[in-house]
């Protein structure tokens, strides 16, 4: 996984409005933005960034591509993520909000096979603060330190951002694995980079109501990761029985799955933010009423100075 200023990016969709502002903004930022694709657009600039219609005709002029960053309308985005994949790119990041599910299962498996990571759907991407951004994330919330944040949640990755950044705490990346029914890469997949990470610290997990990643996460955690843990849980005042929020948060709270750590909270009642705050619970994470407690508990693990307690 290549997540520096050296990642020479292509934008799909890039003559959408979404794609032409975010394109901008990511270049300002010092993204390797090399290439966008957007089918009957070809030809023309954006930014300075030539346009194709097809992504083997910008690999053709540009050369390799190594991330792709898709801003194509639902129904059409896994036909982009395919294409990309077919053309040898193995980083794709999912912008695009409501990508039907059964089109996500195909996407997978297709990923699965040609061991091509995919952030997404509806995600605002990566950020390295101070050095790339892959995605939407605002930047005027960030600076660079050594503290990891994984979210399901946008807007509330950005705004415990900026709470750590207003004390000065600084951040070492942002991922919004995103908020759709299915999406391609996992809490576990990125605590365990972020476990590995030399430049991470102490990591921040932002969970939803709706489905039961957190509830796995937690044994993973409690299981498996070294560095501290702070979580939050966004939708623990919603009222129950309503469905708010982004579509992972509809989920039925009695989704089922063949992940082996969902077994760790075995309720069958699971998805509520009382099961996701008990399971963190029982694995000794601690857990912030306010994204604002989130700076005052990262302190109180600086302090300890070590290794989370097994």
């Amino acid at each position: 996984m290549i997540l520096n200023s050296e990642n020479k990016v292509l934008i799909q969709g890039i003559a959408d409005p979404q794609g032409t502002t975010h394109a901008a903004f990511m270049q300002a930022y010092g993204t390797n933005v090399v290439a966008g694709v957007h089918p009957g657009q070809g030809g023309q600039t954006l930014h300075n960034i030539p346009v194709f219609d097809m992504v083997e005709q910008a690999i053709a002029r540009v050369g390799e591509l190594h991330t792709s960053i898709i801003f194509v309308s639902p129904f059409d985005a896994v036909d982009a993520a395919l294409e990309a994949i077919a053309a040898g790119i193995r980083q794709l990041v999912l912008v695009t909000e409501g990508i039907p599910p059964l089109d996500m299962v195909r996407l997978i498996r297709q990923a699965e096979v040609t061991e091509t990571s995919i952030i997404g759907p509806s995600s605002p991407g990566i950020i390295i603060p101070g050095e790339v951004l892959l995605g939407t994330h605002p930047t005027e919330f960030y600076t660079p330190g050594n503290i990891g944040i994984v979210s399901r949640s946008d807007t509330l990755t950005y705004e415990i951002a900026g709470e750590l950044t207003r004390q000065k705490m600084g951040q070492s990346i942002g991922i919004g694995i995103g908020s759709d029914t299915i999406v391609g890469s996992s809490f576990h997949q990125w605590l365990q980079i972020l476990d590995e990470d030399d430049r991470t610290e102490v990591i921040i997990l932002i969970g939803e109501i709706g489905g039961t990643s957190e509830e796995s996460a937690a044994q993973y955690i409690r299981d498996t990761i070294d560095k501290p843990v702070v979580a939050y849980i966004a939708g623990r005042y919603a009222p129950q029985g309503k469905t708010i929020g982004h579509a992972g948060a509809a989920i039925a709270a009695q989704t089922t799955s063949s992940d082996p750590y969902v077994n760790f909270f075995p309720d069958a009642n699971r998805g509520t933010a009382d099961t996701k705050l008990a399971a963190f619970q029982q694995a000794e994470i601690p857990v912030a009423e306010t994204p604002s407690q989130i700076p005052h508990l990262v302190k109180k693990f600086r302090k300890k100075g070590g290794r989370r307690q097994k």
